[in-house]
C-alpha cells in the first residue's frame, strides 16, 4: 500500500500587519510624549520615601546648585490658551514692569524677537540687566552662558526693596495664568529642586526669600527610595 503524502504548509508568517501596528504605536508615542529639556545645572535630588508627585503643569521650579546659583523653570497649563510658551512670554513682560519700577533710571526693554526666544526657553537665570543680551545669543551660546549666571537672590536690608528672585516670583504670581496663581497659593505651584550635596544654608536662603513674600507653602523635590534604604 502506497504512502499518503501530506502536503507541506508554508511556515512563513506574514508580519506586514504587525509592522503597521508597530509604526502606528511608535508614531503615537512620539507625538504624545513630553521630552525632558536640558537644565542649566545637573541636580541629583536627595532620596526620600515620599510618594507625592510634583505636578507637570502650572509649576514654578527653583533649581539650586551647590554653589548657591538659582535658576527658574516655568510650566503653564496643558490648555492651548495658557500653554507654557504663552505664560513665559507674559512672565517676561510682567518681570520687566516689576524691574523698571525699582530701577527707573536703568529700565529694560525687550523686542518681540527676544520675548519669543524667552518663551521657548525652559530654564532661565541671568540678571535682568543682562537678559536682552543673553536672549540675542545663539541657543548653544545661551546655554553655556546660563551655566555661569544665576538670578540675584541676596536678601536686601530694606524689606520694601525686593531682589530679582522675589520679583520673578511676584511676576509669576501676577501672570495671566490663574491656574498657576492658584497652585502657588496652595503650595503645589512652587517646587525647590536642589542637589543632594547642596548645603542646607544655601537652600534656606531660597526658602527665606519665599517666606518673606508670604509664600510659606512649597514642595521639595526628592528621589523616591524604599523605607529600608
Amino acid at each position: 500500500m502506497g504512502k499518503v503524502k501530506i502536503k507541506k504548509k508554508e511556515t512563513r508568517i506574514d508580519m506586514t500587519a504587525m509592522s503597521d501596528v508597530t509604526v502606528l504605536l511608535l508614531t503615537f508615542f512620539m507625538l504624545t510624549s513630553t521630552f525632558l529639556q536640558k537644565e542649566p545645572i545637573t541636580v541629583i535630588t536627595p532620596p526620600s520615601v515620599s510618594e507625592e508627585k510634583v505636578p507637570d503643569a502650572n509649576l514654578l521650579s527653583v533649581l539650586v546648585s551647590p554653589e548657591g546659583k538659582v535658576f527658574l523653570e516655568v510650566l503653564g497649563s496643558k490648555d492651548s490658551t495658557l500653554k507654557s510658551e504663552t505664560v513665559r512670554a507674559d512672565l517676561l513682560k510682567n518681570m520687566a514692569s516689576e524691574y523698571n519700577k525699582m530701577h527707573p533710571s536703568n529700565p529694560v526693554k525687550f523686542t518681540a524677537k527676544q520675548i519669543d526666544a524667552f518663551s521657548k526657553q525652559n530654564a532661565f537665570g541671568v540678571p535682568m540687566n543682562q537678559m536682552a543680551k543673553w536672549l540675542d545669543m545663539p541657543v548653544d551660546e545661551r546655554d553655556k552662558a546660563l551655566e555661569k549666571a544665576g538670578i540675584p537672590i541676596n536678601m536686601n536690608e530694606n524689606p520694601d526693596t525686593p531682589n530679582e528672585f522675589q520679583m520673578w516670583i511676584r511676576a509669576a504670581y501676577n501672570s495671566m495664568n490663574p491656574e498657576l496663581q492658584e497652585t502657588m497659593v496652595k503650595g503645589r505651584g512652587i517646587a525647590i529642586k536642589a542637589d543632594q550635596t547642596t548645603p542646607y544654608s544655601v537652600v534656606n536662603v531660597v526658602m527665606d526669600n519665599l517666606q518673606t513674600m508670604k509664600m510659606n507653602k512649597f514642595s521639595l523635590m526628592t528621589a523616591l527610595k524604599t523605607e529600608e534604604e
